[in-house]
């Protein structure tokens, strides 16, 4: 049988991806080059934004397109979508899933569909390598800890080996990966895992993906400065007011963020911030929008993902604030932003 999986969204998501074709291709099963060469399509989804979300209801034409030319195509959904409607923290009900969405077979969890990391061959570099999955800590905006569920950290010696395994490959590079790597806790520390996968012989590059600003002790950045990790930060600020940050459920304030940064900046030599920004949240003003641009003004980040604040069922956000920026208000602020960026990044 052939297969065809549709990845949406985030680096995780795509290292999910390879562990289901991982899995599929050892029981005997070969990778399809387009969706209309297939008997299968996966569609591993993503929420943390609405428009991931309506790229998913979107591939409705070209499906049914597929089904009436192939009765035997099979269908099924996985990823954020899913576990938003499945996991132990629902926002949403699947039966608003299979109404708009009928040309679904199955809606499966994505533990449901991912392989053993022993399975899987040959990798392009960077190897991505999930550490953690889940989230705990309710930003009011974010859909993940929903979608994704509580925090699960992998073993270290579990992470260690496979890591092992893909340098054995011929991998000289992984990215870790989780959505708020650094709350990584199993029987270790995020920091001691770290070390253990720099002294992996035969590795040279290591990446991270994505810490957050709240949980970043001091020996966490003497590791970064170690010299196998790529001399990268991905630091998500979200916002540049304090009080926006608070609404956000954001737990440090913008003084504490550029302390950071500059302690970053001073331990690890030639490093690049990158970062994630939301403009028109519910109540942000003119004020606090420019905040966030002096920011990015002072800052000179490398990297910024900036998105307008769309408001998603089920998060605290949509429940307890008015989305009451106007649209052509937020778009505004986003050109404005992504112009303050682009003419101060290093």
């Amino acid at each position: 049988m052939k297969y065809f999986i549709k990845t949406f969204g985030c680096a995780m998501n795509e290292a999910d991806s390879g562990r289901i074709a991982a899995g599929l291709e050892a029981q005997g099963h070969s990778r399809a080059k387009t969706m209309s060469d297939t008997d299968l399509i996966i569609i591993n989804t993503c929420s943390v934004r609405q428009k991931a979300e309506d790229k998913v209801y979107g591939l409705a034409n070209k499906i049914n397109e597929l089904k009436i030319a192939n009765c035997k195509l099979k269908i099924v959904v996985t990823g954020c979508m899913v576990g938003s409607a499945t996991g132990q923290r629902r926002r949403v009900n699947l039966s608003n899933f299979k109404k708009r969405m009928p040309w679904v077979d199955e809606f499966k969890n994505i533990e449901e569909l991912v392989a053993d990391p022993n399975t899987v061959g040959k990798i392009e570099e960077p190897a991505l390598v999930p550490v953690m999955r889940g989230c705990d800590q309710f930003c009011t905006y974010c859909v993940v800890p929903y979608g994704r569920g509580a925090v699960r950290s992998r073993p270290m010696e579990e992470i260690v080996e496979e890591v092992k395994c893909l340098v054995g490959r011929s991998v000289k590079w992984v990215m870790l990966l989780g959505q708020s790597i650094n709350d990584y806790k199993s029987q270790n520390s995020f920091v001691e895992l770290l070390e253990r996968v720099h002294e992996v012989e035969g590795l040279e590059k290591i990446s991270i993906l994505s810490p957050n600003p709240w949980n970043f002790p001091d020996e966490l950045v003497e590791v970064l400065a170690m010299p196998k990790f790529e001399r990268y930060v991905h630091l998500p600020v979200q916002s540049g007011d304090d009080e926006i940050l608070k609404k956000m459920n954001r737990p440090y304030t913008v003084a504490e963020y550029k302390e950071l940064v500059k302690k970053i900046r001073q331990k690890i030599p030639g490093v690049r911030i990158g970062t994630d920004a939301i403009v028109g949240f519910p109540g942000e003003t003119e004020e606090q929008f420019e905040n966030t641009a002096k920011l990015f003004k002072e800052l000179k980040f490398e990297n910024a993902f900036i998105s307008i604040y769309s408001e998603r069922p089920g998060t605290a956000a949509a429940k307890l604030f008015k989305d009451d920026v106007p649209l052509t208000e937020k778009k505004r602020r986003h050109q404005l932003l992504m112009r303050a960026w682009k003419e101060n990044k290093k």
